[in-house]
Protein backbone atom coordinates (compact mmCIF):
# COMPACT_ATOMS: atom_id res chain seq x y z
CA UNK A 1 0.00 0.00 0.00
CA UNK A 2 1.17 3.51 -0.72
CA UNK A 3 1.94 5.82 2.20
CA UNK A 4 0.93 8.88 0.18
CA UNK A 5 -2.02 10.58 1.86
CA UNK A 6 -4.37 12.82 -0.09
CA UNK A 7 -3.81 16.53 0.51
CA UNK A 8 -6.08 18.09 3.08
CA UNK A 9 -8.71 20.45 1.76
CA UNK A 10 -8.16 24.06 2.75
CA UNK A 11 -10.69 25.94 4.84
CA UNK A 12 -11.71 28.03 1.83
CA UNK A 13 -12.22 24.89 -0.25
CA UNK A 14 -14.34 23.28 2.47
CA UNK A 15 -16.48 26.42 2.76
CA UNK A 16 -16.89 26.54 -1.02
CA UNK A 17 -17.98 22.88 -1.15
CA UNK A 18 -20.44 23.42 1.70
CA UNK A 19 -21.82 26.53 -0.01
CA UNK A 20 -22.40 24.70 -3.29
CA UNK A 21 -24.04 21.79 -1.46
CA UNK A 22 -26.27 24.26 0.38
CA UNK A 23 -27.28 25.86 -2.92
CA UNK A 24 -28.33 22.47 -4.29
CA UNK A 25 -30.57 22.00 -1.25
CA UNK A 26 -31.86 25.56 -0.79
CA UNK A 27 -32.44 26.75 -4.36
CA UNK A 28 -35.06 24.17 -5.48
CA UNK A 29 -37.01 24.55 -2.22
CA UNK A 30 -36.76 28.33 -2.17
CA UNK A 31 -37.72 28.77 -5.81
CA UNK A 32 -40.66 26.39 -5.45
CA UNK A 33 -41.99 28.27 -2.40
CA UNK A 34 -41.44 31.61 -4.14
CA UNK A 35 -43.31 30.42 -7.24
CA UNK A 36 -46.26 29.16 -5.19
CA UNK A 37 -46.34 32.38 -3.15
CA UNK A 38 -46.25 34.48 -6.34
CA UNK A 39 -49.02 32.52 -8.07
CA UNK A 40 -51.24 32.72 -4.98
CA UNK A 41 -50.58 36.46 -4.74
CA UNK A 42 -51.38 36.94 -8.43
CA UNK A 43 -54.70 35.11 -8.08
CA UNK A 44 -55.53 37.09 -4.95
CA UNK A 45 -54.78 40.37 -6.72
CA UNK A 46 -57.08 39.37 -9.57
CA UNK A 47 -59.98 38.02 -7.51
CA UNK A 48 -59.97 40.01 -4.25
CA UNK A 49 -61.27 43.26 -5.85
CA UNK A 50 -64.44 41.31 -6.74
CA UNK A 51 -65.05 40.21 -3.13
CA UNK A 52 -67.16 42.41 -0.79
CA UNK A 53 -65.22 44.44 1.77
CA UNK A 54 -66.59 42.40 4.69
CA UNK A 55 -64.87 39.27 3.33
CA UNK A 56 -61.53 40.82 2.43
CA UNK A 57 -58.47 39.23 4.13
CA UNK A 58 -57.84 42.33 6.27
CA UNK A 59 -61.41 42.28 7.56
CA UNK A 60 -61.18 38.56 8.35
CA UNK A 61 -57.91 39.06 10.25
CA UNK A 62 -59.39 41.94 12.25
CA UNK A 63 -62.45 39.88 13.20
CA UNK A 64 -60.39 36.88 14.26
CA UNK A 65 -57.44 38.55 16.00
CA UNK A 66 -58.61 42.06 16.80
CA UNK A 67 -58.23 45.45 15.09
CA UNK A 68 -54.53 45.68 16.02
CA UNK A 69 -53.60 42.56 14.06
CA UNK A 70 -51.92 43.33 10.80
CA UNK A 71 -50.31 40.50 8.82
CA UNK A 72 -50.82 39.25 5.26
CA UNK A 73 -53.39 36.54 4.68
CA UNK A 74 -52.96 34.96 1.27
CA UNK A 75 -55.03 32.28 -0.35
CA UNK A 76 -58.53 33.76 0.06
CA UNK A 77 -58.73 34.56 -3.65
CA UNK A 78 -57.52 31.04 -4.53
CA UNK A 79 -60.16 29.48 -2.28
CA UNK A 80 -62.89 31.65 -3.84
CA UNK A 81 -61.64 30.75 -7.33
CA UNK A 82 -61.71 27.01 -6.57
CA UNK A 83 -65.20 27.13 -5.03
CA UNK A 84 -66.54 29.29 -7.88
CA UNK A 85 -65.03 27.01 -10.54
CA UNK A 86 -66.50 23.88 -8.91
CA UNK A 87 -69.95 25.49 -8.69
CA UNK A 88 -69.84 26.64 -12.33
CA UNK A 89 -68.75 23.17 -13.45
CA UNK A 90 -71.51 21.53 -11.41
CA UNK A 91 -74.13 23.88 -12.90
CA UNK A 92 -72.81 23.48 -16.44
CA UNK A 93 -73.22 19.70 -16.24
CA UNK A 94 -76.94 20.04 -15.58
CA UNK A 95 -79.72 20.61 -18.10
CA UNK A 96 -80.30 24.24 -17.14
CA UNK A 97 -76.59 24.98 -17.18
CA UNK A 98 -76.14 23.46 -20.64
CA UNK A 99 -79.07 25.51 -21.94
CA UNK A 100 -77.61 28.71 -20.53
CA UNK A 101 -74.20 27.89 -22.02
CA UNK A 102 -75.73 27.35 -25.47
CA UNK A 103 -77.59 30.66 -25.29
CA UNK A 104 -74.45 32.47 -24.14
CA UNK A 105 -72.42 30.96 -26.99
CA UNK A 106 -75.07 32.06 -29.49
CA UNK A 107 -74.68 35.63 -28.22
CA UNK A 108 -70.89 35.39 -28.37
CA UNK A 109 -71.01 34.12 -31.97
CA UNK A 110 -72.68 37.39 -33.00
CA UNK A 111 -69.66 39.47 -31.96
CA UNK A 112 -66.96 39.19 -34.68
CA UNK A 113 -63.76 39.66 -32.66
CA UNK A 114 -64.98 38.07 -29.43
CA UNK A 115 -66.17 34.89 -31.14
CA UNK A 116 -62.74 34.30 -32.68
CA UNK A 117 -60.93 34.71 -29.36
CA UNK A 118 -63.54 32.70 -27.45
CA UNK A 119 -63.58 29.90 -30.02
CA UNK A 120 -59.80 29.51 -29.99
CA UNK A 121 -59.56 29.57 -26.19
CA UNK A 122 -62.42 27.09 -25.89
CA UNK A 123 -60.74 24.62 -28.23
CA UNK A 124 -57.47 24.87 -26.30
CA UNK A 125 -59.09 24.42 -22.89
CA UNK A 126 -61.24 21.52 -24.07
CA UNK A 127 -58.20 19.79 -25.56
CA UNK A 128 -55.99 20.33 -22.50
CA UNK A 129 -58.45 19.95 -19.60
CA UNK A 130 -61.41 17.96 -20.92
CA UNK A 131 -58.96 15.39 -22.37
CA UNK A 132 -61.18 14.53 -25.30
CA UNK A 133 -58.02 13.54 -27.09
CA UNK A 134 -54.63 12.55 -25.75
CA UNK A 135 -52.05 15.22 -26.53
CA UNK A 136 -48.46 15.71 -25.42
CA UNK A 137 -48.53 12.23 -23.87
CA UNK A 138 -45.44 11.03 -25.77
CA UNK A 139 -41.97 12.41 -26.38
CA UNK A 140 -39.77 11.98 -29.40
CA UNK A 141 -36.63 13.02 -31.22
CA UNK A 142 -37.10 14.93 -34.47
CA UNK A 143 -34.60 16.43 -36.89
CA UNK A 144 -34.80 20.19 -36.27
CA UNK A 145 -33.87 22.84 -37.37
CA UNK A 146 -31.91 21.00 -40.08
CA UNK A 147 -31.19 17.46 -41.16
CA UNK A 148 -28.67 15.82 -38.85
CA UNK A 149 -29.55 18.01 -35.86
CA UNK A 150 -31.99 16.44 -33.39
CA UNK A 151 -34.36 18.12 -30.94
CA UNK A 152 -36.59 16.78 -28.18
CA UNK A 153 -40.28 17.21 -29.03
CA UNK A 154 -43.72 16.53 -27.62
CA UNK A 155 -46.12 14.59 -29.83
CA UNK A 156 -49.31 16.62 -30.30
CA UNK A 157 -52.55 15.56 -31.96
CA UNK A 158 -52.67 14.33 -35.53
CA UNK A 159 -53.30 16.97 -38.21
CA UNK A 160 -56.93 17.54 -39.12
CA UNK A 161 -59.01 19.48 -41.62
CA UNK A 162 -57.33 21.47 -44.36
CA UNK A 163 -53.84 20.86 -42.99
CA UNK A 164 -54.35 17.10 -43.01
CA UNK A 165 -55.73 17.24 -46.55
CA UNK A 166 -52.88 19.31 -48.00
CA UNK A 167 -49.91 17.83 -46.19
CA UNK A 168 -47.81 15.53 -48.39
CA UNK A 169 -47.44 11.95 -47.28
CA UNK A 170 -49.84 9.45 -45.82
CA UNK A 171 -49.06 9.46 -42.09
CA UNK A 172 -48.01 12.79 -40.62
CA UNK A 173 -47.93 13.82 -36.97
CA UNK A 174 -47.69 17.18 -35.21
CA UNK A 175 -44.67 17.70 -32.95
CA UNK A 176 -44.18 20.65 -30.62
CA UNK A 177 -40.50 21.53 -30.24
CA UNK A 178 -39.97 23.69 -27.16
CA UNK A 179 -37.12 26.18 -27.11
CA UNK A 180 -34.85 26.66 -24.11
CA UNK A 181 -35.75 27.90 -21.51
CA UNK A 182 -39.29 26.84 -22.53
CA UNK A 183 -40.41 30.41 -23.27
CA UNK A 184 -41.52 29.62 -26.81
CA UNK A 185 -41.67 26.78 -29.27
CA UNK A 186 -42.35 25.64 -32.81
CA UNK A 187 -45.13 23.36 -34.06
CA UNK A 188 -43.97 21.24 -36.99
CA UNK A 189 -45.59 18.47 -39.05
CA UNK A 190 -43.32 15.57 -39.92
CA UNK A 191 -43.78 12.03 -41.24
CA UNK A 192 -44.23 9.50 -38.46
CA UNK A 193 -41.43 7.40 -39.98
CA UNK A 194 -38.95 10.27 -39.42
CA UNK A 195 -39.69 10.50 -35.70
CA UNK A 196 -37.82 8.53 -33.02
CA UNK A 197 -40.20 7.92 -30.11
CA UNK A 198 -38.79 8.00 -26.57
CA UNK A 199 -39.73 6.37 -23.29
CA UNK A 200 -39.07 9.72 -21.59
CA UNK A 201 -42.12 11.27 -19.92
CA UNK A 202 -43.32 14.74 -20.99
CA UNK A 203 -42.42 16.31 -17.62
CA UNK A 204 -38.92 14.81 -17.87
CA UNK A 205 -38.55 16.26 -21.37
CA UNK A 206 -39.66 19.67 -20.06
CA UNK A 207 -37.01 19.55 -17.33
CA UNK A 208 -34.38 18.63 -19.91
CA UNK A 209 -35.32 21.59 -22.12
CA UNK A 210 -35.61 24.10 -19.27
CA UNK A 211 -32.21 23.12 -17.87
CA UNK A 212 -30.56 23.47 -21.25
CA UNK A 213 -29.59 19.81 -21.35
CA UNK A 214 -28.22 19.64 -17.80
CA UNK A 215 -31.00 17.65 -16.12
CA UNK A 216 -31.52 14.21 -17.63
CA UNK A 217 -34.09 11.68 -16.38
CA UNK A 218 -32.83 8.92 -14.16
CA UNK A 219 -31.70 5.87 -16.11
CA UNK A 220 -33.96 2.92 -15.37
CA UNK A 221 -32.14 -0.37 -15.05
CA UNK A 222 -33.42 -2.98 -17.42
CA UNK A 223 -34.79 -6.09 -15.77
CA UNK A 224 -33.28 -9.23 -17.26
CA UNK A 225 -35.88 -11.75 -18.39
CA UNK A 226 -34.88 -15.26 -17.58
Amino acid sequence: MSDITPPKRSLLGALRASFLTGLVVVLPTGLTLWLIWSVVGWLDGWILPLIPAAYQPEAIVHRLFGPEANFPLRGVGVAVFLVFTVLVGWMARGFIGRSLMRQAEVLVDRVPVVRSVYGGLKQITETVFAQKEKTFDRTCLVEFPRKGAWAVGLVASSPKGEIAAKLPGDEMIAVFVALTPLTSGVLIYVPRADVVFLDMKPDEAAKLVVSGGLVYPAVKEAVAVK
